[in-house]
């Protein structure tokens, strides 16, 4: 029996070694330098401990904490350091989950409260741990020893109780000594905790038990970590950055959303300006719609459990709706407008001569959302979305799709949100209780999606698990400034509502014909649209989109008289216009104005008023003297018109 092995590396070279070498001294037996930043290994393209023995040939890849794989490998070790020193302070806490997610960690706490103000005691126990360099020690044991060694861990015991019984189970323990943390977990981790040089507690919020509010309250705390003290410096920097960003600071100090603890949660109130802002998007979307064809509808707010019974919401979806009792009638509020749709449809026959038939709305919807995913304007309970159902036969299928997706380009474009990604979202089989049953209707419409989706040249990604109950869907996936992904706009084809809602049409030979459905969504929802736009732009909106897109300010009093008529000459031609005829400095009312990012400033003087001009001074300072207000109406209507950015309203008005 051979007692050597044989390794190959990336490059293709290929060394002889003893058997049951381990990750590590071939690391060592290259640098030592090697050796000091691995954190795992590949073994014939699965993912290992760095200290696993290799006891036959293989292909093997080194993984540093410098390698994007390395470093979330190190990000996963320094939750559990977390943990243990939570566990030292808190020491009844129930240890819960600690994933690594983009850019960092989280560990989620039960039977505790942590609060940010115990993070510095926190951070110094993990110091110590990590200035101890200890071990992580991979052991592999029943799922009964498992059980006694996590017995005093509820929510560790949930998890070891789902294993089968005869399955191996693998826990991690930091430390050797009497003072140890043990973890559920699958591995990897890097050898020896001293290898986290860089770490930062972030913040912590509300969470429950696998995300489902029927379960326990747990603290949810955030991390990240990195390499090098410089990488976390900078990322540090750069999430200064994006909370000064935040719509949810920054909406509220532009007076363009505000919350009422009495009013409740994921229930925003929009000041006159946020609301500006959404009729502004709702005209621009609806006009849009009108001229492709659609048909505008107005339906409840709720229904009674039967609709939904029919659709499949109150089988898939209940949890996540609100329902009302009156009198005998059990009632829900909508939380999608579809239902209410296909039975307007229903309330005449169709031939096929009819179809497509467009269907929009501007409906207001509602969703129980959980605590902890609320945030701003992008999860709320309460939103408005621009619904819209297209009812066609199967050979207008392909077509319209096509119109939808040229729909949300054109919407895209138009609003000047560029950083987004397609994401084909497929069912999932094993999921039986998720989506609809009906195995060759999903693979069929699945087929028919792609096939679009290929011949349009798009690029985008598959993910399984993310359809509708009904239908595979094409998201356009879009990140917040704290990098946390979101649908913003998506096309969904429909095989199953239309027979579950008896839907048909008369075909050409007078035979009936169920038709399909595609749900479109051409702004999304408005709410979660405009936190995305105040970030986008940082409440510097494009003329065409700013709430008060002129501020008429006058020097001094002897000029408010000509301001006035400057004024009702731009409402005229439908301006959004903001006066201050205050008897305040200039630079003051300048300055408020700034502070409002509103994008043109006129300033009313003796030489304006003399030359019956204005001089218009941009958000930014830049300045344009006796400026003739007829060839500003004309250069502005021109801005708006083509929905031009804020850049080139300055090069039209040099």
């Amino acid at each position: 029996m051979s007692h050597s092995i044989k390794v190959t590396f990336p490059d293709g070279v290929c060394k002889e070694f003893q058997k049951s070498t381990t990750g590590l001294e071939i690391a060592r037996s290259i640098s030592n330098n090697l050796a000091k930043k691995s954190a795992a290994i590949l073994v014939n393209e699965k993912l290992a401990d760095i200290n696993l023995p290799i006891e036959q040939d293989a292909d093997i890849k080194i993984i540093t904490i410098e390698d994007q794989q390395g470093l979330e490998i190190l990000r996963h070790t320094t939750t559990h350091v977390m943990a243990f020193a939570v566990q030292k302070h808190f020491p009844n806490c129930h240890l819960a989950i600690g994933p690594v997610i983009e850019n960092g960690f989280y560990y989620d706490f039960g039977n505790t409260t942590i609060a940010e103000s115990d993070f510095e005691k926190i951070e110094k126990s993990m110091q110590e741990i990590i200035r101890s360099n200890l071990p992580n020690i991979r052991k592999e044991v029943s799922k009964k020893e498992a059980l006694e060694i996590l017995k005093n861990q509820p929510y560790k015991i949930e998890l070891i109780n789902s294993f089968d019984e005869n399955e191996i189970i693998t826990i991690y323990q930091m430390g050797e000594g009497e003072e140890n943390f043990i973890d559920l977990c699958r591995g990897p981790h890097v050898p020896f905790t001293g290898m986290i040089k860089a770490f930062k507690l972030l913040k912590t919020s509300a969470c429950y038990w696998k995300n489902d509010q029927n379960n326990n309250s747990l603290r949810r705390v955030y991390g990240t970590a990195f390499s090098h003290e410089k990488q976390l410096k900078n990322h540090l920097k750069e999430l200064e950055k994006a909370e000064q960003r935040d719509h949810n600071k920054l909406g509220r100090s532009l007076d363009i959303f505000t919350n009422d603890e009495n009013v409740g949660k994921g229930l925003p109130l929009l000041t006159p300006r946020g609301t500006t802002l959404k009729k502004i998007l709702q005209r621009f979307i609806e006009d849009e719609e009108q001229r492709r064809g659609y048909q505008f509808t107005n339906t409840p707010f709720m229904a009674k459990s039967d609709l939904y019974k029919i659709s499949g919401h109150w089988q898939h979806y209940k949890e996540d709706m609100f329902v009302v009792h009156v009198d005998d009638e059990e009632l829900a509020l909508r939380p999608m407008t579809c239902p209410f749709h296909f039975a307007l449809y229903n309330q005449k026959h169709h031939s096929y001569r009819d179809l497509p038939i467009r269907y929009a709305e501007t409906s207001t919807l509602f969703r129980n959302e959980s605590s902890g995913e609320m945030h701003g304007l992008i999860r709320v309970r309460q939103f408005t979305l621009s619904d819209g159902h297209i009812i066609c036969r199967e050979d207008q299928l392909k077509e319209e799709f096509k119109k939808s997706l040229d729909l949300l380009n054109y919407v895209l474009q138009s609003l000047g949100l560029e950083d987004y990604h397609f994401r084909f979202s497929k069912w999932d089989e094993t999921k039986k209780e998720k989506y609809i049953d009906d195995k060759e209707s999903w693979h069929n419409t699945e087929k028919i999606m792609k096939s679009i989706l290929d011949e349009l040249n798009l690029e985008y990604v598959e993910v399984k698990g993310e359809a509708a109950f009904y239908g595979p869907k094409l998201d356009i996936q879009m990140k917040n400034v704290h990098g946390k992904e979101d649908t913003i706009l998506t096309v969904q084809i429909d095989f199953a509502l239309p027979t579950r809602f008896k839907m048909s049409y008369v075909d050409e030979t007078g035979e009936k014909k169920t038709p399909l459905v595609i749900h479109r969504s051409s702004i999304g929802c408005y709410e979660r649209t405009i936190a995305l736009l105040i970030e986008k732009y940082e409440g510097k909106f494009p003329l065409w989109l700013a709430p008060e897109q002129i501020a008429i300010l006058s020097v001094s009093d002897k000029f408010n008289g000509y301001a006035k008529e400057v004024e009702e000459k731009f409402r005229k031609e439908n301006f959004r216009v903001l006066c201050n005829f205050k008897n305040e400095p200039l630079k003051k009312k300048i300055k408020e104005m700034q502070l409002k990012k509103i994008p043109l400033m006129f300033i009313i003087g003796s030489a304006e008023q003399q030359n019956q001009s204005v001089s218009i001074r941009l958000g930014d300072g830049k300045t344009f003297d006796n400026f003739s207000t007829k060839d500003l109406i004309e250069i502005l209507k021109k801005n708006i018109s083509n929905k031009d950015l804020q850049e080139k309203l300055f090069l039209q008005l040099t």
